[in-house]
């Protein structure tokens, strides 16, 4: 796909179309780490604010976004409606949805990421009408788009599925107002319900909302467009819709789970990190639990100090929506308690799938029980490089931190799984002292 620029001349393409790359990743542990990162954006907060710009005429250009393949493919989705997507360099993004349609996108890159289901609010609420195949995205369970089929359906749109697509159509020219309980304060399904009532007739309410960061900032995005939403970054939110938005110019938070990562890493390793770049507030759940452990960390204005200290005590974490223990980093959080004395429990409150990453830890030593949605780990283990997959993006994460602390070489496969979500972690681990590469794999198909 060539993307193009205002001036005529290609822009740069981003994103993997193969997603059965032989790509993977070669670990040395048993390196500390040390030095500085600056933190990219925030995926989880660029892809629905990329979204919104469907919602206005105007241009919007928005800034600090991850150079990771979700955003090449939220730039294909959004281009088969009809916006033109300019990548400027930098981290910006210039998008201009002058006219859009009702287009079903690529199934292919829907079926990539959950994400894409987030086009659907804002055609809906734009021109009456939208059509997706249902998301698709990292295997870590049941992941419904029901919270999102049922607000449509109060706002007076008509939701029906045919040939594996669903079919969406405002019944009365514009969505209406009304209120609207969330059985679930799905994250996604709050974002796709706020972009669709900006636009209606009336007042709408959500109650129960999710009130992740990125939600946030996406509802921090609507209003500089010129939306009116109060009670942002509450369970309830209330938004006058308006006859339309306008273009804005705007940057993204900072990547709390990358940051987290990152600190993770260096406690993981022995290290001590300084992770820039960040709302420390985000990061509260991450830092409570290091600091649990024995970890030492320390925070300023924007950034955080993480140094990996031994012993390391067991905890017990609850892994739930924010401001909670974040799911997205429990996979991560994992891999250090297999060097924690004592047995550690994990209780996954979201994804009935995100603790299968449990079995790649077991290969490389590590002693992890699971039953149900809880993981027993025992510590410390003597972790042992061997050939590990990347389950998802996050589970991605994980093996690659206990190939960090493992003896030996590790070798990391499946890891178009960690590019979705992580920009050049190879290149930001290598400068602080990580011996990893990546490299082709022979192809098992040639």
């Amino acid at each position: 796909m060539t993307l193009v620029s205002p001036l005529g001349k290609p822009a740069i393409s981003h994103g993997n179309s193969d997603p059965l790359s032989t790509e993977r990743f070669v670990i040395q542990g048993k390196l500390p780490l040390h030095g500085s990162v600056q933190v990219c954006g925030a995926k989880n907060a660029a892809l629905p604010v990329m979204a919104a710009c469907l919602l206005t005429q105007d241009r919007c250009t928005i800034h600090n976004v991850p150079d990771i393949e979700d955003i090449g493919s939220m730039a294909r989705v959004l281009e088969s409606v009809g916006a033109r997507v300019v990548f400027l360099g930098n981290g910006a993004i210039a998008i201009q949805a002058s006219d859009v349609f009702p287009c079903c996108p690529p199934d292919a890159v829907m079926r990539r990421m959950r994400a894409s289901f987030l086009v659907v609010g804002p055609l809906l609420a734009r021109i009456g009408e939208a059509q997706a195949p249902h998301p698709g995205g990292c295997d870590i369970g049941v992941r419904p788009v029901n919270v999102d089929i049922r607000g449509f359906q109060a706002m007076g749109a008509k939701v029906s599925q045919v040939d594996g697509n669903y079919i969406a159509r405002s019944l009365h020219g514009r969505l209406h107002g009304t209120s609207i309980y969330l059985d679930y304060p799905s994250h996604t399904g709050t974002e796709n319900l706020i972009m669709a009532a900006v636009l209606a007739r009336g007042t709408t309410i959500i109650k129960h909302a999710s009130v992740e960061p990125e939600v946030v900032d996406l509802a921090n995005f609507l209003v500089s467009m010129g939306a009116k939403i109060s009670g942002i970054g509450s369970t309830r939110l209330e938004i006058e819709g308006v006859q339309e938005l306008h273009g804005s110019d705007y940057s993204v938070i900072p990547d709390r789970l990358a940051a987290g990562t990152f600190a993770i890493a260096a406690a993981i390793t022995g290290g001590e990190v300084r992770v820039e770049n960040l709302i420390c507030e985000h990061m509260d759940p991450v830092s409570y639990k290091l600091i649990e452990s024995g970890n030492e960390v320390e925070e300023g204005d924007g950034w955080i100090r993480v140094a990996g200290r031994r012993p390391m005590a067991s905890v017990e974490i609850q892994a739930i929506h924010y401001p909670g223990f974040p799911t997205d980093l429990q996979a991560a959080f994992g891999a250090l308690l297999t060097q924690a004395n004592g047995i550690s429990i994990i209780h996954e409150r979201v994804f009935e799938n995100r603790l299968l990453y449990a079995g790649e830890l077991r290969k490389m030593g590590a002693t992890v029980d699971v039953e149900g949605q809880t993981a027993h780990i025992t510590g410390p283990a003597s972790l042992t490089g061997t050939t590990v997959r990347a389950l998802d993006i996050r589970s991605g994460a994980a093996v690659i931190l206990a190939g960090l602390a493992a003896e030996g070489t590790t070798i990391v496969e499946d890891v178009h799984h960690v590019s979705r979500g992580y920009e050049d972690i190879v290149g930001t681990l290598s400068s602080l002292g990580a011996n990893i590469r990546r490299e082709t794999a022979p192809n098992p198909r040639s």
